[in-house]
């Protein structure tokens, strides 16, 4: 697993050896950001069920002002620091070690308001999805022109659209698939 662009390019992030994780392909992660393009730069960027980290570290790679890991599992989320140290990466970061809800909880006190949050429950957790963006949709986390992204497997049927978010864009590639959801008001 590696860095695709920007600041950190090639560089190898620790692999999640015998914690029990699916990192997001290389190829998938390229086009995502291939699709989010230069509004990365300088934007706040939420990765929901970090993982190894590897999407939040695209993120900061590629010139976000601030990325916030939420990961609930605490060898995981030692993971993405260790990550985020062998990068040498220390500001505009944070790790947030709680379940994707409580860490949504805890920015939402702050006022925080995201250009991105990137969501990739396990897949086989499909409740997590529903939850998670029904959450986000009622919340004011998401900037009026923010994106809610969901990593998924293909065959699982996310909604179109909620009360405030609708999705406008499907991408699948191979098994996995992204859900790309904004405001319905910026649509």
């Amino acid at each position: 697993m590696r860095v695709i662009a920007g600041k950190f390019r090639s560089r190898v992030l620790k692999s999640p050896g015998k914690l029990r994780l699916r990192p997001t392909s290389d190829r998938l992660r390229e086009t995502l950001f291939n699709i989010l393009g230069p509004a990365v730069e300088d934007s706040l960027f939420v990765d929901l069920y970090a993982g190894t980290g590897a999407i939040g570290i695209e993120a900061v790679s590629r010139g976000a002002r601030e990325v916030v890991f939420i990961e609930s599992h605490a060898a995981t989320a030692k993971l993405v620091r260790a990550n985020l140290e062998n990068l040498g990466v220390q500001a505009g970061i944070e790790v947030i070690e709680a379940p994707a809800l409580r860490g949504l909880e805890k920015l939402a006190a702050r006022h925080l308001i995201a250009d991105f949050i990137f969501l990739d429950p396990p897949y086989e957790n499909e409740e997590e999805y529903l939850v998670t963006l029904e959450f986000l949709d009622a919340s004011h986390l998401i900037a009026p022109s923010g994106l809610v992204i969901a990593e998924h497997h293909c065959k699982v049927e996310l909604p179109e659209r909620l009360d405030r978010l609708e999705r406008t864009r499907l991408l699948e590639q191979g098994d996995a698939a992204l859900s790309f959801y904004r405001s319905a008001a910026a649509a």
